[in-house]
């Protein structure tokens, strides 16, 4: 059975990472709008594999005999200055949810809840190269500056994501 203080900290971990899909989809709008569809489909995985991690969320919780608990969704940021910004809040973003997994993770710690410190410990792996990508990207973004070559050819390059994970990996 899972702690009570568990399930509400993983509730409110699952609909962050609802948020983070969310949010990752208005961005993915904000290129498409910008025809820029290289950067709106890297946007747009990225907002399938957020959706992936909350599922791996909702089914542990399920496995554990917890109960899920959905709530509001706040609306994302719609525009942006540039593509730097975006990119910008999005590390923004990451570290945000790298503290929250990492203090899901101090709290499995403190009440001796190994099994959902194990689960956890995909969510710290995973956040690692969360922040690692997106900050290749804003690197690549500063160097290029405001030559317009240059975001064409990273937005052809981003173009090539193909979706990492399948939805079968939101399975605990």
């Amino acid at each position: 059975m899972l702690n009570p203080k568990m399930q509400v900290a993983l509730n409110a971990q699952l609909n962050e990472e609802f948020f983070s899909s969310f949010l990752y989809l208005s961005m993915s709008a904000y290129f498409d709008r910008l025809s820029m569809s290289g950067l709106a489909n890297w946007m747009k995985i990225q907002s399938q594999e957020e959706y992936i991690h909350a599922m791996k969320i909702y089914t542990y919780l399920l496995h554990k005999g917890g109960r899920v608990e959905l709530h509001t969704i706040s609306q994302p940021k719609l525009d942006w200055k540039n593509v730097l910004e975006v990119f910008e809040d999005t590390i923004y973003h990451e570290r945000k949810i790298t503290e929250l997994v990492d203090n899901l993770v101090n709290l499995a710690l403190d009440l001796k809840d190994h099994a959902t410190n194990s689960f956890l410990q995909w969510f710290v792996t995973e956040q690692v190269e969360e922040e690692a990508n997106v900050c290749k990207i804003i690197d690549n973004l500063k160097m290029i500056g405001d030559n317009r070559t240059g975001l064409f050819m990273l937005d052809r390059e981003l173009s090539q994501r193909a979706a990492a994970v399948s939805t079968a990996a939101a399975a605990v």
